[in-house]
């Protein structure tokens, strides 16, 4: 074959390539890369410039964005054209393998997308890793969760999106149950419905996928990657405050899924109104949808949940030692199971039986952590000062509801925050019998599992008194 002849342009292809290094210089090589290089010239029919992209999502942002600056660049070479159309081109053959690797993580045919590769890719590429462990049915549910649990499961278990519940937003402290209610609706969508393309990493690795994109001048498929999902779940959004390209991003990311009618599931460890060096326009749009927070746990939920572990270790643990633990390690979950792992080993390791002095003895350096040096006296002031009543109606014998409530509540949490025993409370409380302390902690147990007011009292003067 003569080689001048087949490295011969046509006049239609140096118009387009014209238009091209137009464009380039117009826009700049960051957006000619993102945007304009996948752009290949086709034909002219009909008095219509046809070119291709290779997904059709960059064909929709090339029509909305630069289709109309395109023809018009072509009319001043060519009058005669009247229109130009987009098309989605299938990858060819010819590329090399890893050219075809590529297209293959951001490529979506006109006619065809291969959900199961798709997917397959997704997961490797960026997805994190999911925890076996963690689904609907090991997830304790009470009073501080089970509006996070249902909107979590019926987004798992449901194919149709609900206004009401785009995004769902979780949010609450360190260790009390977002990630595993994530990774549930994520083990629940892999396991029962294939179909769906889910996504979960943390908020530090998508802003990390995001710098890599931007290093690797490949953000178009980044691009392609976290829009072509159906459910995008990130956790622990706070980490992107304060990081500005990466929440320009994860705007038009929101903004293009919810407009795709796909789902987001978020969570963060403040609700989004409270999430400082968070853009306004991005906390709106996280409260669009469902607000749902994870409150500090009750005792019961506590409770349950060592009851719940214990069985799916398949070990018996006296019921002295749980209620022990339940009461004496309250910040959050993970440390109250850990607690627990750390018992049963050490009995398994020693071949000793599990009691409660041998609980505290291995224990101890935990239990002093968690107690702070918290002293009664602090409690009582704490709680006078929350309910506006004086300290020294802590120790009198009023009955009335406005003193009598607070009172309970300040015994219940002498006995979850301090190390003293109920005659030893007693005696702080004015001389008080050491049934009337288990009395106040049983009531204020029940009025948590039962009263969200209580629960929420008795939730912040517990934060407010560690510190």
């Amino acid at each position: 074959m003569d080689t001048a002849y087949a490295t011969e342009i046509s006049p239609i292809q140096e118009i387009w390539n014209r238009v091209d290094a137009n464009l380039r210089f117009a826009h700049g090589e960051a957006t000619y890369n993102s945007w304009l290089k996948p752009i290949k010239f086709e034909s002219v029919e009909n008095g219509c410039i046809i070119v291709s992209t290779p997904t059709r999502f960059i064909k929709d942002w090339i029509e909305k964005n630069y289709g109309n600056e395109i023809l018009a660049l072509w009319q001043q070479e060519d009058p005669s054209i009247a229109g130009i159309q987009i098309v989605v081109k299938e990858v060819s053959a010819s590329l090399s393998m890893n050219e075809q690797h590529k297209q293959a993580i951001t490529t979506t045919t006109i006619n065809d997308y291969t959900k199961t590769k798709t997917n397959s890719i997704i997961l490797d590429q960026c997805s994190s890793t999911l925890d076996p462990r963690f689904t609907f049915e090991s997830y304790v549910v009470g009073p501080s969760n089970e509006l996070a649990h249902a909107a979590a499961r019926n987004i798992a278990e449901s194919n149709q999106i609900l206004s009401g519940n785009n995004p769902l937003f979780l949010y609450g402290g360190v260790g009390l149950g977002k990630t595993h209610l994530m990774h549930a609706i994520a083990n629940h969508i892999n396991n029962f419905s294939p179909e769906r393309t889910v996504m979960y990493l943390s908020a530090e690795k998508f802003m990390y996928q995001f710098i890599k994109a931007l290093r690797d001048k490949d953000v178009v498929s980044f691009k392609e990657i976290f829009r072509s999902v159906d459910v995008l779940m990130i956790d622990d959004i706070q980490f992107i405050c304060g990081k500005n390209s990466t929440q320009e991003e994860f705007f038009h990311t929101f903004n293009a899924l919810i407009d795709d009618n796909k789902q987001l599931v978020l969570s963060g460890d403040r609700s989004p109104s409270d999430l400082d060096g968070m853009e306004d326009r991005i906390k709106s749009r996280l409260g669009w949808g469902l607000v749902a927070d994870i409150n500090a746990t009750t005792f019961e939920l506590r409770l349950g949940i060592l009851q719940s572990k214990i069985e799916n270790m398949q070990v018996d643990v006296p019921k002295d030692v749980l209620e022990f633990l339940a009461r004496k390690i309250t910040s959050n979950i993970r440390e109250l199971e850990g607690a627990l792992n750390k018992v049963v080993a050490h009995s398994q390791l020693t071949k000793r039986e599990i009691t409660l002095e041998s609980t505290q003895l291995i224990l101890r350096d935990l239990l002093r952590t968690s107690q702070r040096n918290v002293t009664i006296e602090d409690i009582k002031e704490k709680v006078a000062d929350y309910f506006n009543i004086r300290i020294s109606d802590m120790h009198s014998a009023r009955r009335s509801r406005n003193v009598a409530r607070p009172r309970q509540i300040a015994m219940h949490l002498s006995k979850q925050l301090t190390a003293h025993s109920l005659p030893e409370i007693g005696r702080k409380f004015g001389g008080k019998d050491h049934t009337t302390v288990m009395h106040a902690i049983k009531k204020i147990d029940e009025l948590c599992s039962t009263n969200k007011e209580i629960a929420d009292d008795v939730q912040l003067l517990t934060r407010t008194i560690q510190g």
